[in-house]
């Protein structure tokens, strides 16, 4: 079966679908919900969301040059959506959601979702005019990770937390693991046969008592 070819536009999917807390000098806080969004740099840790000017969280970002991810679950699907389609500009979300703010530890407005499993303090380092949307970039500042998805160990099991996608217009669940980083690579497995003490002298005084019987 042939292919289409389509006019340019964003088919790079699926992505995070997460909830971006705000704030600002004044006291007012926000959430909305943003998918375009990724990683830019593992050292510094950085990040970027991508938002509309004429979003209401728009001018809280500018101005506060600073904002939260807050990491999205399957019990959180609902206000997620929410968030994304409703205006902060006609109602408090937080109380329309049932959501609660947390106060972030090295940021000074914007709040952390508590509801979240993972929340990430970002700082503006940069913003660029791209067009439809502004590019925030922005440095990490500080993780905050629930306990209930860490193991005994102390290690991160964030897969355990029941995160949603986005894709082309639908939340996803996470699906099953098909494999860890690394396993297309991995040299597989075997099992080393260890001959039990004594198992070679054994074969050989058997055979020994085998010629003195002919």
């Amino acid at each position: 079966m042939g292919k289409q070819i389509w006019k340019p536009g964003n088919m790079l999917y699926p992505l995070p679908a997460v909830m971006v807390s705000t704030g600002d000098a004044q006291g007012s806080t926000n959430i909305l919900t943003v998918a375009w969004t990724g990683t830019i740099c593992t050292n510094p840790a950085m990040v970027y969301i991508s938002v509309r000017p004429e979003r209401y969280s728009y001018a809280m970002l500018r101005e506060s040059g600073e904002f939260v991810i807050n990491l999205t679950t399957e019990k959180l699907a609902w206000a997620a959506d929410y968030c994304g389609v409703r205006s902060g500009r006609d109602e408090d979300k937080w109380e329309k959601t049932g959501l609660h703010k947390e106060k972030a530890k090295e940021l000074r407005y914007a709040p952390l979702i508590a509801e979240s499993p993972v929340n990430i303090e970002c700082r503006v380092t940069e913003v660029r005019e791209l067009g439809s949307h502004h590019m925030f970039m922005a440095e990490v500042k500080a993780v905050h990770a629930d306990e209930g998805c860490l193991n005994k160990t102390g290690r991160l099991e964030l897969n355990r937390a029941g995160l949603i996608a986005y894709s082309h217009g639908e939340y996803l669940a996470a699906g099953r693991t098909l494999g860890t980083f690394g396993f297309s690579v991995k040299k597989k497995k075997t099992a080393a046969k260890k001959k039990a003490p004594g198992q070679k002298r054994r074969v050989r005084q058997k055979k020994s008592d085998t010629t003195k019987a002919t």
